[in-house]
């Protein structure tokens, strides 16, 4: 096609400037399968060597080249007898290079030129030429034939939707006859004989009568395969349409060389669906899109969905298992070397693997392991997968807000994927594995749904057997899955959620507990981490005790483990330095390493005025103690009460001032202590909330200490709810509430009567060295936890106290 705003003379023909002299030798490209005109202006794809030497040569020179068409298009090296005599002399507008061997070339046609004879064949072939001379006599029949031919030119166009509305007014603004001819053949499709017969005339007027007579022709082709189209459209049914358009498909493919690669890859996605061993009905569905695989263009955008979604389905375990090992003596092995203690824990791995191994075909049972932070919970599920033989599959559920994280997202959204459990199964590549939701209490719910409601039937056993991910859309078996989850608190579960799950608490460690872990895991793990052993480095008893008491503050192992890498860096530091000697690691020697202390018992020091006492509180990372503290100052009777805390914590103030209030006389106390004066209740840490009704009792045995003037005992601690009549109800956590205060130096703690039976759960060597008292009655409380406790009168009456003797009617 001639360029838009080609220069014209005012004879109608192209301006000099555009058809320059030309030399005597000409390059010569040989172009297969079409053939160029002067005045046009095409794109080239080049990949022979001869071709782009030819190309390269040319353009360092600026020289013309000769474009040559083909006899035999599948020549790849034609020779001087496969080319015609007659060629276009070009210009090379743009030359790209787009792959290792390939270029891209863009040439404007100049002129006619006839070969005498081939210079030479390497390094490409160069031919010596001589202008085409050409008789452009015009006279009317020439003028006549020219406007016929354009007139044909515009019925043609119309018969073709394919080509723009704007090639009608390109026609019409061509006055040159010769170059009329020239652009109407050049994007005529007939045979390339035709084509070169048009090239080669030298007569104007002959070769406007050509033109003519292939325009004739190609119109009445175009207006018959309308027609008979227009016939056929009525009558051809779906079948003949699909096979009709098929047919189409298969043989452009063929023609652009693309459909063996493309039928190979599709035969062996249809193997790999066949040997996935997929069930029944999934299979149907799997094959059902796989046929509509096959009718559909790779280009298309539904192409790659269809074909992802293929893919996922042949890559899941549909019938891939692992052998279980149900070996009860390995088992325990096993997690005995990996895990101190959790005696609860591994005694139900026991169980399950002992009835695993007398009935297979159970369901797996679906386990929520609760305990605070750093005490094994995650470690347990690789321990258990390494028991069992089972492949291991973790994922996070904390901050999962979208139910699709676990069904997954359907294929009409763009980049849908199957959800995390499907995800899950793919990579562990078995329908068994040991599957473990972590931080199931940490899921949130919003707009785009609720995850938790998702995972009912997740971890259902009597559902989960045709889980159906909303990507997949067809059901998958999850039953054989082992699940396990975790969670540090209980109550954030949904109770739908928690009642499908058989809970196990995992407590907090306590200091002989750690000291074994450390020095027979955390320590060697930690030296082997950093390239050192144990002629390197020991640590000392009291260095292991002191790292415990004053550089953590947790139920669980994870900031003693961190706190010996510390250790251990500082040491690896030495020894890189050049250090022979063994570094044995004493107590005096972690400010060095660890910095100052960072707790230390301050209980003494808290405790040595009234109006303080020692409580035991449960928080997610297990036990802690927390002080409350009570003042008295000049006011209107009101109770003031910070440390940011809970309504509940709140009510439990006001209830033991309210006791205190009505049997002030009974306790020597004035019984208008608040009519001139103000109290205020403070908790410390006021940057971390606080609730809960245990701390009752230590709110009363602060107040009453505050109004009596007598302290309260330094090494004793209490919790328990209190209630109006006097009553000490039973309280939870009392073991992670008992080790706190082993681990601050507590000696006496004081616990309701009926949480004596909770006695049971707190190791033996945990008790040794402690004292605890059981209280029924508020009053029993300042027996056991003022330092002067006869100081105060007994004059407590039933009257004073109400109904005393009516047991509580308060669940713990």
């Amino acid at each position: 096609m001639p360029r838009k705003g080609e220069g014209k003379d005012k004879n109608g023909g192209r301006d000099d400037d555009d058809n320059p002299e030309l030399p005597k030798d000409l390059s010569v490209l040989p172009l297969r399968n079409s053939v160029f005109f002067p005045g046009g202006i095409i794109p080239i794809g080049v990949g022979r060597p001869k071709t782009i030497a030819l190309l390269l040569d040319a353009e360092r020179k600026n020289a013309l080249i000769g474009i040559v068409a083909q006899r035999k298009p599948e020549i790849d090296d034609p020779k001087p007898g496969d080319l015609y005599n007659v060629g276009t002399a070009a210009r090379i507008l743009k030359l790209i290079k787009v792959g290792e061997d390939n270029y891209h070339l863009v040439v404007q046609g100049i002129s006619r030129f006839r070969v005498r004879r081939f210079v030479h064949l390497d390094p490409f072939i160069k031919a010596e030429i001589e202008p085409f001379l050409e008789d452009r006599s015009a006279d009317v029949e020439v003028e006549a034939l020219a406007l016929n031919l354009k007139k044909l030119a515009r019925q043609v166009i119309s018969l073709i939707p394919e080509i723009p509305q704007g090639a009608s007014e390109l026609v019409e603004g061509v006055s040159d006859p010769a170059h009329l001819c020239d652009l109407i053949c050049a994007n005529i499709d007939v045979p390339i004989e035709e084509k070169i017969g048009v090239l080669e005339e030298a007569v104007i007027k002959a070769r406007l009568k050509k033109v003519l007579e292939l325009l004739h022709r190609k119109r009445e082709v175009l207006m018959l395969s309308n027609k008979i189209d227009t016939q056929v459209k009525g009558e051809m049914n779906k079948t003949q349409r699909e096979y009709y358009l098929r047919q189409q498909l298969k043989a452009i493919k063929t023609e652009l060389g693309e459909l063996e690669g493309e039928e190979g890859e599709l035969e062996e996605l249809k193997k790999r669906l066949q040997s996935a061993k997929i069930p029944g009905e999934q299979e149907k569905a799997a094959m059902k899109e796989f046929n509509r695989l096959k009718s559909m263009q790779p280009a298309s955008s539904e192409y790659t969905v269809s074909r992802t979604y293929l893919e996922w389905m042949a890559d899941l375990p549909w019938a891939v298992s692992t052998e279980d090992k149900l070996d009860i003596d390995n088992a325990r092995k096993v997690l005995d070397a990996k895990h101190y203690d959790l005696e609860k824990v591994k005694k139900r791995f026991i169980e399950f693997i002992a009835v695993h191994k007398l009935k297979q075909d159970m369901k797996g049972p679906i386990l929520c392991l609760v305990g605070p932070p750093g005490v094994g919970k995650t470690s347990l599920g690789q321990s258990v997968a390494e028991a069992l033989g089972r492949k291991f599959v973790r994922i996070s559920l904390g901050g999962v807000h979208d139910e699709a994280e676990i069904r997954g997202h359907r294929r009409t959204y763009v980049g849908s994927l199957p959800g995390r459990i499907i995800q899950g199964l793919k990579k562990a590549g078995t329908n068994n594995p040991v599957f473990m939701l972590d931080e199931i209490d940490k899921i949130g719910h919003d707009f785009r749904g609720d995850p938790a409601a998702a995972l009912l039937e997740v971890l259902d056993p009597e559902q989960n057997f045709s889980f159906s991910d909303h990507y997949l859309n067809v059901p998958f078996d999850l039953s054989q899955v082992l699940f396990i989850t975790t969670a540090n608190l209980a109550e954030p579960i949904p109770p739908a959620l928690k009642d499908r799950m058989e809970t196990i608490e995992l407590p907090g460690y306590t200091q002989e507990e750690k000291v074994f872990i450390a020095r027979n895991h955390l320590i060697q793990r930690q030296l082997k981490e950093h390239g050192l052993s144990d002629e390197h480095v020991e640590f000392d008893e009291t260095a292991v005790d002191g790292i415990i008491s004053s550089y953590t503050r947790e139920a669980g192992v994870r900031n003693l483990e961190r706190n010996i890498a510390n250790v251990v860096r500082g040491v690896a530091v030495n020894v890189a330095g050049g250090k022979k000697e063994k570094s044995v690691v004493k107590n005096d020697d972690l400010v060095g390493y660890l910095g100052p202390e960072k707790f230390y018992s301050e209980i003494a020091e808290r405790t040595e005025v009234p109006g303080v006492a020692t409580g035991l509180a449960w928080t997610m990372h297990g036990g802690d103690i927390l002080f409350i503290e009570a003042t008295r100052m000049a006011g209107k009777g009101g109770l003031q009460l910070t440390g940011q805390l809970g309504d509940v914590m709140k009510e439990s103030a006001h209830a033991a001032m309210s006791f205190i209030r009505t049997n002030a006389r009974a306790f020597g106390i004035d019984e208008n202590f608040l009519e001139k004066h103000d109290i205020h209740i403070h908790v410390p840490a006021g940057a971390i909330p606080k609730d809960g009704p245990s701390a009752g009792v230590t709110m009363f045995a602060a107040l009453m200490s505050l109004l009596t003037g007598i302290r309260v005992r330094n090494d004793t601690a209490m919790t328990g709810e209190v209630t109006l009549r006097g009553n000490v109800l039973p309280v939870g956590g009392i073991k992670e509430k008992t080790l706190a205060a082993r681990r601050a130096g507590i000696k006496r703690v004081i616990l309701p009567e009926r949480n004596r039976k909770d006695l049971i759960e707190i190791p033996e060597h945990a008790q040794k060295g402690m004292e605890f008292s059981f209280v029924t009655r508020m009053e029993e409380v300042l027996d056991a936890v003022l330092a002067e406790p006869a100081k105060i009168q007994r004059n407590l009456t039933q009257t004073s106290m109400g109904a005393a003797a009516v047991p509580p009617d308060t669940k713990a």
